[in-house]
C-alpha cells in the first residue's frame, strides 16, 4: 500500500471519537464508539487490511488542497482538475450532552464547485482491527455493514426522487462502491452512523448542510471563549480546538493522541499506542487552557485528576497510575496486532500500553503543580480532595527516594532519574504552598523537610562538574531536554550559573538546527532498537527555557523556526525526522500544549521587553503615523 505520509492529514471529531482524513480524501483512521475502541477504519497502520473510506475522482490526474473552515473543525478538501472542482466537506457534529454514546456521525458532503466531475466512493470497513468478519446490505438509501456486536449504517445525502448516488454495489470481500457525477452547484454526500436507529435513510441536503451549520457555529462559539490575543493566535487557536478534539467529553480526559502505532521512526520499533490519558498530560492542559481562559476545560481536567486521586488514595502500592482509559479505568494490557503489518512497514503495531504499570515520580509533581496552578485561579480543592492529595503527598514524602522508568518511559530498567526528584520537589514544595497559603492541615514540618532534602540530593548528584551540567541520572554523563523544566518549575534560577551552563551544555548536545533530541539514544538506557527524530515538546520547552534565561531572540527564532514544521493545517505528530518529516502518533496532544504555553510565555515576555524601552518601541515613537509600542493584553 502507498502510505500518505502522517502529517498529510486533518482531525475531525465530534468529543469521542475522531477521525484523520488524508489529503487525498481517505478516511483511513477511525474508531467507534469512542478513542479507544477497536478501529473501523484503520488503512493508516494496517494497510488494505485495516479498511478505510475512499472518496475521489474517477479519473486520474488531479490535484488536492486541505483546509480548514476557519476557526472550526469543519475539514475541507478540494480536488482540482482541468474538467472541474470538487470538494469535500468532512465533519463529526459534536456530542456535547456529556453522555457516553455508541451513536455517532461522520458526514462527508460533496460539493461541485466548479465544471463537472465524477467521485467515486468506496467503502472499506474492516471491523475490530480487521479481525471480526461483517455483513453487508445495500439499497438506494444506502447501505448497512454490521457483526455480531457492531453496526455502521451508510445514510446517502441527495434530493428526493435523485439518482445521481445509486445504490452502492456490494463486492465479494464486504465493501460497497457508488459513483456520483455532480455538475457545479450539486451537493450530495454519505452520513456514516454507528449503531443507528433502523436501517438506511436517505437525507436531504437542506437537512445535512443545516447540520453543517449547527457544527460550525459550535466551534465558532466554543473558540470564541479564548481570551488569547498575542502575536501567533492562528497557531494557537488551531492548536486548541485540536486539543478540544481529542477531549473524551464524557470525562474531560484528553488522549495523547487519537492514533496507535505510527512510529518513531520509519521502520523502527518504537510504535505505542496513545489512545489514553496520561496523569502527565492532563496536567499540562489544565495550565493550557487556563491560559487562554477555558476554565470550563480546566475545571473537566481538574476534576478527572482529582478522581484518580480520590480512588486510589491509600490504595496498592502506588497512588496513581501514569495513565488510564478515558473513562477512568486502568485495564490498558498491550497487545501486538500480528496480522497488520504497520505504518510503512512499521511492526509491531501495538493495542493497549505496557507502560501503564510503571512507577514514573514525576507524575506527582506535574499533577500538583497544576492543581497549584488552578488553585491560584479559582479552582480549589475540596475538603474530599485535598484530604486525598495530602495521603499522596505523604506517600511521596515516604517513597521519592527510589529508581522509576522515568518521563520516557523508558523500558531499560528502572534508574534515578534526575526528573523524577526534580519533579518530587515540585510535588512536596506545591503543596507546602497550597496548605499555607489557604490554611489547610498538613504535615508541613515533613514535607518542608523532605523537599530541603530532594533539593540537596539534586544539587550534590545530578549535577556532573565534568560536563557542566544537569544529568539525566544519577552517575551518568547523558544530557537530557527534559531538564529545561528545571528552571520553570522555579528549582533554580534562570541566571543561576549552573544552569546557565547546562543550557549552554543542551545547546551543543541535544540541539539540531533549533530542534530538540529528547536525549543521545545511543547513551540513555532506552531499551530499544533504532534511533528517533527530535521530540516537538522538547523543542517547545527549550522555547521556553532560553525566553527564562533571558535569550529571547534565541526564543523567538527556535519558535519561529519551530512553526514551519507543522503540517499544512497546522498539526503535529509527536517527533520530526532528519529529513524534516512528521512522525509519531498524530496529532499529538502534548505537542500543542507545550506550543500554547511556550507561547504564552514568550508573548509575556516579548511585551515587557517592548514595554521597557526595546529599542524597536523607541523605533517605533520616532516613526511619523506609528504609535509608540505599548504591552499588548497577552494571552490571559
Amino acid at each position: 500500500m502507498d502510505y500518505p505520509d502522517i502529517a498529510a492529514h486533518g482531525l475531525v471529531g465530534d468529543l469521542q471519537t475522531a477521525a484523520l482524513v488524508a489529503t487525498d480524501g481517505t478516511v483511513d483512521w477511525l474508531c467507534l464508539p469512542r478513542f479507544d475502541s477497536p478501529s473501523v477504519f484503520g488503512s493508516l497502520v494496517g494497510g488494505e487490511r485495516g479498511g478505510s473510506l475512499r472518496t475521489r475522482p474517477a479519473e486520474g490526474g488531479y490535484t488536492t488542497k486541505q483546509l480548514y473552515f476557519p476557526d472550526t473543525a469543519v475539514l475541507i478538501t478540494r480536488f482540482m482538475t482541468d474538467r472541474g472542482v470538487t470538494e469535500l466537506v468532512d465533519f463529526m457534529p459534536p456530542e456535547t450532552d456529556g453522555a457516553a454514546s455508541a451513536n455517532h456521525r461522520f458526514v462527508r458532503l460533496l460539493r461541485c464547485v466548479r465544471g463537472e466531475m465524477t467521485m467515486a466512493v468506496d467503502l472499506l470497513p474492516r471491523f475490530d482491527y480487521g479481525r471480526r468478519p461483517h455483513q453487508v446490505k445495500s439499497s438506494v438509501d444506502g447501505a448497512e455493514f454490521f457483526t455480531d456486536d457492531m453496526r455502521l449504517t451508510v445514510h446517502v445525502v441527495r434530493e428526493p426522487g435523485d439518482e445521481v448516488l445509486g445504490k452502492p454495489v456490494v463486492d465479494d470481500e464486504g465493501g460497497a462502491h457508488v459513483q456520483a457525477t455532480l455538475r457545479a452547484g450539486m451537493v450530495r454526500g454519505l452520513v456514516l452512523e454507528s449503531f443507528a436507529d433502523g436501517p438506511p435513510r436517505a437525507r436531504r441536503v437542506g437537512e445535512v448542510e443545516e447540520l453543517l451549520q449547527r457544527t460550525t457555529a459550535f466551534w465558532k462559539s466554543w473558540l470564541a471563549r479564548s481570551l488569547y490575543r498575542g502575536r501567533w493566535r492562528e497557531m494557537i487557536n488551531r492548536s486548541a480546538i485540536t486539543l478540544k478534539l481529542m477531549t473524551y467529553g464524557p470525562t474531560g480526559a484528553m488522549v495523547a493522541a487519537p492514533t496507535t502505532s505510527l512510529p518513531e521512526q520509519i521502520g523502527g520499533g518504537r510504535n505505542w499506542d496513545y489512545r489514553f490519558t496520561w496523569i502527565r498530560d492532563s496536567s499540562f492542559s489544565i495550565y493550557a487552557l487556563l491560559g487562554l481562559g477555558f476554565t470550563d476545560e480546566a475545571a473537566a481536567f481538574a476534576s478527572w485528576i482529582g478522581d484518580r486521586v480520590r480512588e486510589r488514595a491509600g490504595v496498592g502500592d502506588q497512588p496513581l497510575n501514569i495513565m488510564y482509559r478515558v473513562d477512568g479505568t486502568s485495564d490498558l494490557e498491550e497487545e501486538v496486532l500480528d496480522h497488520w503489518e504497520g505504518y510503512r512497514a512499521s511492526a509491531p503495531v501495538r493495542i493497549g500500553n505496557g507502560a501503564a504499570g510503571q512507577l514514573q515520580l514525576d507524575i506527582y509533581g506535574e499533577a500538583m503543580d497544576s492543581l497549584h496552578f488552578a488553585g491560584v485561579r479559582g479552582l480549589e480543592p475540596s475538603y474530599d480532595g485535598w484530604t486525598a492529595l495530602v495521603d499522596i503527598v505523604d506517600w511521596l514524602a515516604e517513597h521519592w527516594d527510589q529508581a522509576d522508568e522515568g518521563i520516557w518511559e523508558t523500558r531499560g530498567g528502572r534508574r534515578d532519574f534526575t526528573y523524577g526528584r526534580l519533579m518530587s520537589w515540585v510535588a512536596l514544595d506545591r503543596a507546602v504552598r497550597m496548605a499555607t497559603e489557604r490554611g489547610l492541615p498538613a504535615p508541613l514540618g515533613q514535607w518542608v523537610s523532605q523537599r530541603d532534602t530532594v533539593y540537596r540530593q539534586i544539587m550534590s548528584r545530578a549535577w556532573n562538574a565534568e560536563r557542566g551540567a544537569f544529568v539525566q541520572h544519577y552517575g551518568s554523563d547523558v544530557l537530557d531536554s527534559s531538564l529545561l523544566r528545571m528552571a520553570p518549575a522555579g528549582f533554580i534560577a534562570p541566571t543561576d550559573p549552573r544552569w546557565q551552563s547546562t543550557l549552554r551544555a543542551m545547546d551543543s548536545d541535544l540541539v539540531s538546527d533549533s530542534l530538540v533530541y529528547r536525549y543521545d539514544p545511543f547513551a540513555s538506557p532506552d531499551g530499544l532498537r533504532g534511533s528517533e527524530g527530535t521530540f516537538s515538546l522538547c523543542t517547545f520547552w527549550y522555547v521556553d527555557a532560553l525566553a527564562q534565561a533571558g535569550r529571547l531572540d534565541d526564543a523567538r527564532l527556535v519558535f519561529e523556526k519551530m512553526l514551519t514544521y507543522a503540517n499544512h493545517l497546522g498539526l503535529y505528530s509527536e517527533e520530526i525526522d532528519p529529513t524534516g518529516m512528521q512522525v509519531g502518533n498524530f496529532p499529538q496532544a502534548f505537542t500543542h500544549l507545550a506550543l500554547i504555553i511556550a507561547a504564552l510565555g514568550l508573548d509575556a515576555r516579548l511585551d515587557t521587553q517592548v514595554a521597557d524601552g526595546h529599542p524597536a518601541a523607541r523605533l517605533a515613537a520616532e516613526v511619523p503615523g506609528v504609535p509608540a509600542a505599548t504591552a499588548r493584553p497577552g494571552a490571559a
